[in-house]
């Protein structure tokens, strides 16, 4: 079957080879093995830090001290998968692959199924039926998703903007959920060997827990270290799309990708804590531009916009979770509507 293209249509799609050439021209998207070394390693040490600490410190209630930092740790381990998801660390896709697979292990998520989801959101971010980001699952995004919800599912739609935090605690679980599903339905492409990962994780982190602690102890390290976990990981992703326009598919690439996003301003702090992803508008612009050239991108990307017309979205950390939340409040409406 053949497409055509309308004249108005290909000039759109022109605007974004514009923009990549201009990008291409200030060499943002070469590989930055230096920048990606020291923060592996750091991730890393973390990681080991944070263990050694808890086999140190042994059966004591600091313990929850420790689970607090090792979620802090997970969730850098997480962005890290993100990145190396995209392709920005290594050229090739094997050892982006290999490394990726032990991040995914290291914080007990599928790396197979995470990509998958994750490349159908990057395509058609905000997309009601295209991207399984703002599927209605516990959350609803869109307000004809609301309405008829009953039951517990219909509180939390009714309650959805208070709830959206305290629901961030379930989200490793999650994760894990999910994981397995998706191993089970054969979504994952290496079934066999991201089972064997997972099932490793679990032996190992439950193992450690109960040799070291108290049953009491243990149960409250899981409970802090994966709630915070979940809390600090949704606080990284919650403010990139939520609350922004929902396209209808007929948009080129540059506007899906723009209209759909919002930035975050701040300093390195915001940089370190949200793992780049406060650069949301370049990241999907550019899903394999290295993390620390996404600054740099920024200012060429926000004008280049106003060149176009194109609105580009950008507020601070706060009031993009005020902005994400009073969305959620909205389309809530039905269902409180409907009681």
């Amino acid at each position: 079957m053949t497409t055509t293209t309308t004249p108005a249509r290909a000039a759109a799609g022109s605007d974004f080879a514009v923009l990549a050439r201009r990008i291409a021209a200030e060499g943002l998207m070469e590989r930055r093995p230096v920048y990606y070394l020291a923060r592996l390693s750091i991730v890393a040490l973390m990681l080991a830090g944070g263990w050694a600490a808890f086999f140190l410190i042994g059966s004591s209630w600091w313990q929850l001290v420790t689970a607090a930092f090792l979620a802090v740790a997970f969730t850098q381990a997480a962005l890290v998968a993100h990145d190396l998801a995209h392709r920005q660390v290594f050229r090739t896709r094997r050892p982006s692959e290999f490394a990726g697979l032990l991040a995914g292990t290291l914080v007990g998520m599928s790396y197979g199924w995470w990509m998958d989801k994750h490349t159908r959101h990057h395509n058609n971010p905000n997309h009601d039926d295209l991207d399984p980001d703002v599927a209605p699952e516990v959350l609803i995004w869109a307000a004809e998703s609301a309405v008829g919800r009953r039951g517990l599912a219909g509180f939390i739609t009714r309650h959805q903007a208070g709830l959206f935090f305290p629901l961030l605690t379930l989200l490793a679980i999650d994760l894990k959920v999910s994981s397995v599903k998706a191993l089970r339905n054969g979504t994952v492409k290496r079934r066999g060997l991201e089972g064997a990962l997972l099932a490793l994780h679990a032996v190992a982190y439950l193992a450690a827990l109960l040799i070291v602690l108290s049953p009491l102890q243990a149960l409250a390290f899981a409970l802090v270290h994966q709630a915070l976990f979940g809390v600090y990981l949704g606080m990284t992703f919650a403010p990139n799309h939520k609350g922004m326009p929902h396209p209808t598919g007929d948009e080129d690439f540059l506007r899906k990708q723009v209209l759909t996003s919002r930035n975050v301003h701040g300093n390195w702090l915001t940089d370190v804590a949200l793992g780049g992803l406060n650069y949301q508008i370049e990241h999907h612009l550019f899903p394999g531009m290295p993390t620390p050239n996404l600054r740099r991108a920024q200012p060429i990307v926000q004008a280049y916009c106003a060149d176009l017309g194109v609105s580009y979205e950008q507020t601070g950390l706060i009031a993009s979770y005020r902005q994400a939340l009073r969305y959620l409040h909205a389309v809530g409406a039905p269902a409180r509507a409907g009681r």
